[in-house]
C-alpha cells in the first residue's frame, strides 16, 4: 500500500503512515518516503518498534551511515548507533544527557557535516524533552533583500566542545577542540534552496568581521531562525521515528526534569555531496 503524508505545521514538517520500518522497504516506497523528507525537511513515522538493526538497515535506504564520533566508546557491533539519554545503563554510547540544549545544526563544526539523523524514542518523559525544529529554508527566505546581500558570502566559524558546555553556547574557544567555516549561506545540494546555515549553539563569529559588527548579525539570524513562524514543536510519543534534513534545518531540546527518564536512539547519515555554498 502506498504511504500517507501528512503535514505537521505550516512551517515544516509530515507525519508519514503505512510503512513499517522493521521490515526491508522496495525501491518505489523508499523514493516517496525520499521525496517527502525533501519536501517537508523532518519527518516522523509513529508507532514503530524497531530495533538497532532495522533502524540501521532503514537508514542506509539514504547513504552510508556516519560512525559515532562524540564519545569515548563505541559499541563495536553497531559503531553508527548513539544513545540520546540520561539512562546511565543503556550500555551503548551515550550523550547530551539532561535538560534543555540550543539550537543547532549536527556535525557543523566538521569539514563536511551530516546529510541528516533519525531519532527514535524508547523512553520519553511524562513532560518536556520535546524537540524543536526550525526550517531554515524559510527563514532565509523571508529576510529582506538586504539583509540577503549583507550575508551573501559570509563565512562563520561553528564550534563544538564535548565535554564542556555540550548544550549550551560557549564563552571562550579551545583552539583544540572541532571547529569549521562554512558559508552563512549554503545551497541545498538536491532542492537548490538557499538555507541560513548558523546556528545559537555552535556558531561562535563571522570571519573577517569585527566583534561587534560579527554579535549583531549572528544574534539576528539566530533570533529570525526561531520565529514561531518557522518552527515545529515535536511532542515525543514512545514509538516515534523521526528524520530530519540537517542541511537546512536545526533542532533544539526543551528543558525535561533529571530525575525524569527519557532514552532516544539516534542513527546519523553521511552526506556523500560535497558542501555547496551560495
Amino acid at each position: 500500500m502506498p504511504i500517507t503524508v501528512t503535514p505537521l505545521s505550516d512551517a515544516l514538517g509530515a507525519a508519514i503512515t503505512g510503512v513499517d520500518l522493521s521490515q526491508d522497504i522496495d525501491a518505489e516506497t523508499v523514493a516517496a518516503i525520499k521525496q517527502a523528507w525533501l519536501d517537508n525537511i523532518i519527518i516522523v513515522f509513529p508507532g514503530q518498534n524497531i530495533t538497532d538493526d532495522e533502524q540501521e538497515n532503514f537508514c542506509r535506504n539514504f547513504g552510508d551511515l556516519e560512525l559515532v564520533r562524540t564519545a569515548t566508546s563505541i559499541d563495536q557491533d553497531h559503531p553508527s548507533i548513539m544513545m540520546i539519554t540520561n539512562v546511565k545503563d543503556s550500555g551503548k554510547p551515550t550523550a547530551l544527557e539532561d535538560g534543555e540544549m540550543m539550537f543547532h545544526y549536527d556535525q557543523c563544526y566538521y569539514e563536511q557535516p551530516s546529510m541528516g539523523s533519525t531519532l527514535y524514542a524508547i523512553e520519553i518523559p511524562d513532560e518536556g524533552g520535546n524537540t524543536l525544529f526550525a526550517s531554515c529554508i524559510k527563514a532565509y527566505e523571508a529576510l529582506s533583500d538586504d539583509w540577503k546581500q549583507r550575508i551573501e558570502g559570509l563565512r562563520a566559524l561553528n564550534y563544538y566542545d564535548y565535554a564542556r558546555n555540550p548544550t549550551m553556547r560557549p564563552d571562550d574557544v579551545n583552539p583544540d577542540v572541532p571547529q569549521w567555516t562554512h558559508p552563512v549561506v549554503r545551497v541545498h545540494p538536491e532542492t537548490g534552496k538557499k538555507a541560513i546555515y548558523v546556528n545559537r549553539l555552535m556558531t561562535i563569529l563571522i570571519e573577517g568581521l569585527p566583534a561587534e559588527e560579527s554579535d549583531e548579525i549572528l544574534n539576528y539570524l539566530f533570533d529570525h531562525i526561531e520565529k514561531p513562524e518557522f518552527v515545529y514543536e515535536h511532542v515525543w510519543a514512545v514509538g516515534d521515528m523521526m528524520m530530519w534534513d540537517n542541511r537546512c534545518s536545526v533542532h533544539a531540546r526543551t528543558y525535561f526534569s533529571p530525575e525524569k527518564r527519557r532514552m532516544m536512539r539516534r542513527v546519523t547519515v553521511r552526506d556523500a555531496i560535497p558542501f555547496a555554498a551560495a
